[in-house]
């Protein structure tokens, strides 16, 4: 699949780094961290399947992810990459790691582990599935759907999925194809396999995604793995730019 993204070019670098968002996200969400990264390497941000411009399609899984970053490498001939991903995009990144060792210099894993999750999403998927084509603001949408979501910063996230057509609102998400999730239980699959170069994981500590038993499942496929922790959400990039940047630069220099 030909994924759509964003480049932030440097001119002076030779080196890659390709963001993967999360879960309900775009490349959009990562325009001021790519754009400060970039004034040391090439910054790419995806739209992974089913998300922000790129193609819809049923399936979703891991493996189709993995391979869709492999088709956007060798359509660029970028040979070897730093890869960062969030949430979903860092399972995405993981996986492709131990799939394809090779064209990975470096990783970072941001608030994510290698282990299977239960579905959690229901809320989500509520708003997701509001028909919003009847509303002409979207205040009145935002409106409607504190009755469905409590969490104002979470609706405005979600609400980053929304366009404008000519007769009103769609959203651009393709919800049924995302409903399944299968993707939360399927990094399981590289259980034999390991990445042994240098890895970042950034552990948001006002989040359920990586516990501290994790470090034994993190450290069994990636042994020098190296976890940060820093206070802030599961959007640890927004709740916490600043050391996000700081430690992530650090990584990469």
């Amino acid at each position: 699949m030909k994924l759509n993204y964003l480049f932030y070019p440097n001119q002076t670098s030779k080196d890659s780094l390709i963001i993967l968002h999360g879960l309900f996200g775009s490349s959009k969400n990562w325009v001021n961290i790519a754009k400060e990264l970039s004034k040391i390497l090439n910054v790419y941000t995806l739209d992974l399947r089913n998300h922000g411009d790129s193609p819809h399609s049923v399936s979703h899984t891991l493996k189709d992810m993995i391979q869709d970053l492999k088709e956007f490498l060798e359509d660029r001939g970028l040979e070897s990459v730093i890869l960062i991903g969030h949430s979903m995009g860092g399972l995405v990144a993981m996986g492709f790691s131990l799939e394809y060792p090779e064209q990975v210099k470096k990783l970072i894993v941001v608030d994510i582990a290698p282990k299977a999750y239960p579905p959690h999403h229901q809320k989500e998927f509520a708003v997701l599935k509001t028909d919003v084509s009847r509303f002409s603001t979207r205040q009145e949408i935002d409106e409607y759907l504190s009755q469905v979501h409590p969490d104002p910063a979470i609706r405005q996230f979600l609400m980053m999925n929304l366009q404008r057509t000519e007769s009103g609102y769609r959203w651009k998400i393709h919800v049924s194809a995302l409903e399944k999730i299968e993707y939360l239980k399927e990094i399981e699959q590289f259980k034999e396999k390991q990445f042994l170069k240098d890895t970042l994981f950034i552990r948001a500590l006002d989040s359920f995604y990586i516990q501290p038993e994790d470090k034994t499942i993190i450290k069994k496929y990636f042994p020098n793995a190296k976890i940060v922790e820093l206070k802030g959400n599961h959007w640890i990039h927004y709740s916490n730019q600043k050391e996000f940047l700081q430690v992530v630069k650090d990584f990469i220099l």
